[in-house]
């Protein structure tokens, strides 16, 4: 990690130098002559409902933000941004407190803010005018507090960055999503059906506020998509057609500047095809610099495809004998059978596991529907049922999911979890129902004779462990880093709270080799490994652990 921080500010030092390159993309509005530039009123109906002309914006009982906004791309942002300001600017705080937390030296923050402005040079030339106006809007309404980092509209343009720019510079795990598709045989009723988490995680705050976002934009198709606030960009959504996309990252290079983000990509998708034909002639045009895999489902052709692309190529993943369709976190299309980091990605990670365990769930189950789609998403246990250790990458419910969401659509019916992760009530909307109504209301869209019962674990002993285990996990992270001393007491309390994770005796062992205690490392290293270890990488350090404290105690 130490290495690709370096890194990543050795060429943000750099870019120091080549800052006239950058003087084009900092100045870059995009041109908003042609549209009306009155900002609206919004009227506050009390701290959850707020309504602006034919917009609204309202907390659910669930706990879900639901926002109607209709309009060109201008009056989307202004409209977006006027109604969820308060929580645009609690987001953008809590995203950049990550990254202090990631990267506290003030150096190295200013470095990164110079590599940010070099490496997004010609990002404005890579986004559709309609998003760049739609994002200038909301930007307006952000805070002033980070223009260090960048002016409001260009802040709001790298934000869009922000998961492709991670990805493919430091690799992070920060998203190992898990997706599946039914249809014909393999549904309860013949129509496509599809599924998936969203694995994204910044931190428990990032997920607190999520969107439940409907847009009846006045070119392209209405749709709905699940967002937060300030990110235009779709990961998971529906049109009136019937077409769905989701994304699953998988192993990148490093390019070297910012060309279309993916969530943008999905968005002009989401936005402008009514079909899969249509869908794949949008992602052709379009240059990305992350490798990512997109399912796109569709009403029209009941189906779903993997449109899987990469900064070099791009292939479609089509299952012409099949009823189902699987995707985790590598790629599945002959283009990149023989591609290394594809490959690597496969023998490594967990990706192949989660793959494995949905490719066994829908063989024990003949027929999906939406109740079964949930329990597939909640599942945490491994293959064959084996017990993972809650919070476990290899289990297809991680415990930190940002949602889980299930569509149906030809009905046009969609279910997006509450919190936490996808264990709350999955909250049932009819688009045709919301785009076809004369909107400006101050109740939810949702159907609740519709909705799926939130997961009986959230009333269970384990799940009130598992949130005292992740306090005291990062409680021990902060001792082994700061080399500091508890009692025996608090590792063995730590252990009980999650005694199935393998990461609670690596841990332990970690610091009993830093106290050079090395019999009482050798145990927890050894117990570490009869676990299930969620990668190759992991293991193989722990096995170097264990190797350091055998020859210590000779």
């Amino acid at each position: 990690m130490k290495n690709r921080i370096f890194y990543l500010f050795l060429i943000g030092f750099l870019s120091l130098l080549t800052s006239c390159g950058t003087s084009k993309s900092k100045k870059h509005r995009p041109d908003i002559t042609a549209y009306n530039n009155t900002k609206p009123v919004v009227e506050k109906l009390s701290d959850s409902v707020f309504l602006s002309g034919k917009n609204s914006f309202l907390k659910n009982k669930q706990g879900l933000w639901e926002l109607y906004v209709e309009g060109d791309p201008l009056e989307i942002g202004f409209s977006t941004g006027a109604l969820t300001d308060s929580l645009l600017q609690k987001q953008q705080r809590i995203f950049f407190s990550k990254i202090t937390d990631l990267i506290p030296s003030k150096f190295q923050q200013k470095l990164l803010r110079q590599f940010l402005k070099w490496y997004n040079r010609k990002l404005y030339l890579n986004v559709p005018d309609e998003y760049q106006t739609e994002i200038y809007g909301i930007s307006q309404y952000s805070s002033n507090e980070f223009d260090n980092i960048a002016p409001q509209y260009q802040r709001g343009l790298y934000l869009h960055a922000a998961h492709d720019i991670g990805h493919a510079l430091q690799d992070l795990a920060l998203v190992g999503c898990s997706s599946f598709a039914a249809w014909n045989e393999k549904s309860e009723d013949g129509n496509l059906i599809l599924a998936r988490n969203f694995d994204f995680y910044v931190n428990d705050a990032f997920a607190e506020n999520k969107i439940v976002a409907f847009i009846k934009p006045k070119e392209g198709f209405p749709f709905m998509m699940v967002t937060w606030p300030g990110m235009i960009g779709a990961v998971s959504g529906m049109n009136l057609e019937g077409l769905t996309v989701t994304i699953n990252a998988s192993k990148s290079k490093i390019p070297l500047s910012a060309k279309t983000p993916i969530s943008i990509l999905t968005r002009e998708i989401l936005q402008h095809a009514k079909n899969l034909d249509e869908a794949i002639a949008i992602a052709k045009k379009r240059k990305v610099f992350v490798s990512e895999s997109i399912m796109v489902g569709s009403a029209n052709d009941n189906k779903a495809i993997l449109i899987e692309v990469s900064p070099d190529k791009m292939d479609v993943y089509d299952v012409p004998n099949s009823d189902q369709l699987i995707c985790s976190n590598h790629f599945q299309g002959e283009a990149f059978a023989a591609d290394k980091r594809n490959l690597e990605q496969i023998a490594n990670s967990h990706s192949e596991y989660r793959y494995e365990r949905m490719q066994e769930l829908l063989a024990e189950t003949p027929k999906v529907n939406p109740e079964i789609a949930s329990e597939i998403l909640r599942n945490k246990d491994g293959l064959k049922n084996e017990v993972l250790g809650f919070g476990n990458e290899k289990a297809l419910n991680q415990l930190l999911a940002h949602h889980g969401i299930i569509f149906k659509p030809k009905e046009k019916l969609v279910w997006i979890s509450a919190n936490p992760f996808q264990l709350g009530e999955f909250v049932c909307y009819d688009l045709n129902s919301i785009f076809d109504e004369n909107q400006n209301t101050a109740k939810s869209f949702q159907k609740e004779n519709l909705n799926i019962t939130k997961d009986p674990f959230l009333e269970t002993v384990a799940f009130q462990n598992f949130k005292k285990f992740k306090i005291e996990d990062h409680k021990l992270d902060s001792i082994l880093k700061k080399k500091e001393t508890v009692s025996t007491e608090f590792l063995q309390h730590y252990q009980a709270l999650n005694p199935n994770y393998w990461v609670v005796y690596y841990k332990t062992g970690l610091y009993f080799y830093q106290k050079k205690e090395f019999l009482q490392a050798k145990l927890n290293f050894e117990k570490a490994l009869s676990h299930e270890i969620t990668t190759v990488p992991q293991k193989e350090e722990i096995e170097k652990y264990l190797k350091k404290v055998k020859r210590k105690l000779k």
